[in-house]
Order: structure tokens, then C-alpha cells, then sequence
């Protein structure tokens, strides 16, 4: 897994499936957020990977947010969720790319 960490608590990643959840477990994460629309060209379903993730005693969050059209109500429901999830998490996009921009702006909102 090409993980990034922006933090000890929070590493980006590329799109996942839900046969990475067991190795996304063994790396320690304890929650995953999703921040790739199910409607984005080449999108696993974020059903999908929330039902194994669960299955496997993570927490999830489904956060969509349009490529570079990042919203005030993203920025606020990512910000709460990284306060409210257990730690390490995992972020998710097509690349991570996503996934950093948002974080940034959540720590710029105060999070």
C-alpha cells in the first residue's frame, strides 16, 4: 500500500478496495474515511469497502468531495469526523491527493 502519512494520526491513501481491509487492520488504522464520490468515473462503491471495513471493526466515514470543488460543508464534516474518530485513520480518494488538500484546509479552519 502506497500510504502517506500527514500525521501520526492520519495517512492518505489511493483508491482501496475491500480486499485491502485486512492489510489496512494490520497496519493499525482503527477508521477509514472515504472521500471519493461513488458517482466519480472508476469509484469502488463506498458500501462496499464501509461494509468490510465494519465487518472488520473499523469505523467509517463517507465524506464525497467533488475534485477541486472542496466545500465549507466538507471542511467542517472532515474536521468533525478526525475529531470524533478513533486513531490512526485512513483518508481515501482516486490518489490521496484529495484527501491532503481537504486535511489542510480542515487544520487552516481550526480542526
Amino acid at each position: 500500500m502506497d500510504l502517506r502519512y500527514l500525521t501520526d494520526d492520519l495517512a492518505v491513501i489511493g483508491q482501496i478496495t475491500s480486499d485491502d481491509i485486512p492489510a489496512i487492520v494490520e497496519e493499525g488504522f482503527k477508521a477509514v474515511v472515504c472521500n471519493r464520490p461513488d458517482s466519480e468515473a472508476g469509484a469502488v462503491s463506498h458500501e462496499t469497502v464501509q461494509s468490510a471495513a465494519l465487518k472488520a471493526g473499523l469505523e467509517f466515514r463517507y465524506i464525497p468531495v467533488t475534485s477541486g470543488a472542496i466545500t465549507g460543508d466538507n471542511v467542517t464534516d472532515m474536521g468533525e469526523a478526525l475529531k470524533l474518530l478513533p486513531k490512526p485513520v485512513l483518508a481515501y480518494c482516486r490518489s490521496g491527493a484529495r484527501c491532503t488538500n481537504l486535511y489542510a484546509l480542515t487544520k487552516q479552519a481550526g480542526y
